[in-house]
């Protein structure tokens, strides 16, 4: 029988060290392990290398310096282009930045799923991915073809944090929303995986809703399950809550002046998760 493997945030948390290699599921400013991040940023946890479709996870762990290197196809909060802590880090060089396309991203995690040290593949050729890598090689083909592909090298983890819709308390995951991004691979690439989520229920119960095409992690790849109602939050979850729009702005115009930031740093990340849970409740009175 497998065994419970619930916890709290911060149990999941206390399982990390600084020095890591973290990968964080999700995709730009939809469905981010925000509770887990938010944990980490309580944490004493720094020096941190962060891989990610960057979002508000990439912005919060920027802005409080835990990040010494960055691996990412982009950061975004998707209505809003540039994820604002994100490209301030970057103008004044706080970390090193790894930047591949998103089909590069997704073979090198692949690469590691499989223990693989590196992927042959097509994307990046001819384009300025190869100038801002120069680390990035490339292999011939030993094949009649002959044809010449980078070697996209395996994004290995330390540990990944993701965030899904249900699971039970053994690890197994349900996404319930369009697109499952690619929180599979970050488990499988990970030497140990977290999993946050809006409720767990019963194993049973995962099997009514979308079948079990929707069991998108499996147990066997996950350490801890944290249940985390609005978890998520400000990023999108469908279709148990969309993206936090106007939360979403305010975070965006807190980040752009330094007194502003420590304002929203002090209603809404000075306490655990819901006393945050708590603060954005009053934000959304105060607002209607």
């Amino acid at each position: 029988m497998s065994r419970d493997k619930t916890m709290t945030a911060e149990e999941a948390v206390g399982r990390l060290e600084s020095g890591m290699t973290l990968g964080i599921g999700g995709w730009g400013s939809r469905r981010k392990p925000m509770a887990l991040v938010r944990a980490l940023l309580r944490s004493d946890l720094t020096d941190l290398t962060v891989v990610s479709y960057g979002g508000p996870d990439v912005g919060l762990l920027a802005a409080a310096g835990k990040i010494r290197k960055l691996v990412a196809a982009f950061a975004t909060l998707d209505s809003i282009p540039l994820e604002p802590h994100f490209g301030a880090a970057r103008q004044r060089a706080a970390f090193e930045m790894v930047e591949l396309d998103e089909a590069m991203f997704m073979w090198g995690l692949t690469a590691a799923a499989h223990r693989l040290p590196f992927m042959p593949i097509r994307a990046g050729l001819a384009s300025d991915v190869m100038t801002v890598n120069p680390r990035l090689r490339t292999v011939r083909s030993p094949y009649e073809d002959g044809e010449e592909l980078v070697a996209v090298p395996a994004l290995r983890l330390d540990a990944a944090l993701v965030h899904l819709n249900r699971a039970d308390v053994h690890g197994n995951g349900q996404y319930l929303g369009p697109d499952p991004y690619f929180d599979d691979l970050f488990c499988l690439a990970a030497d140990q995986a977290y999993l946050s989520c809006e409720r767990i229920v019963d194993t049973a119960e995962l099997l009514k809703a979308q079948g079990p095409q929707s069991l998108l992690v499996k147990r066997a790849f996950v350490n801890g399950v944290v249940e985390t109602p609005n978890g998520a939050h400000f990023t999108s979850c469908a279709p148990d809550y969309d993206r936090d729009e106007t939360f979403q702005r305010a975070y965006t115009q807190a980040a752009r002046d330094p007194e502003a930031w420590r304002a929203f740093t002090e209603q809404f990340l000075s306490g655990d998760e819901a006393a945050y849970q708590a603060a954005v409740a009053a934000f959304h009175e105060e607002e209607a």
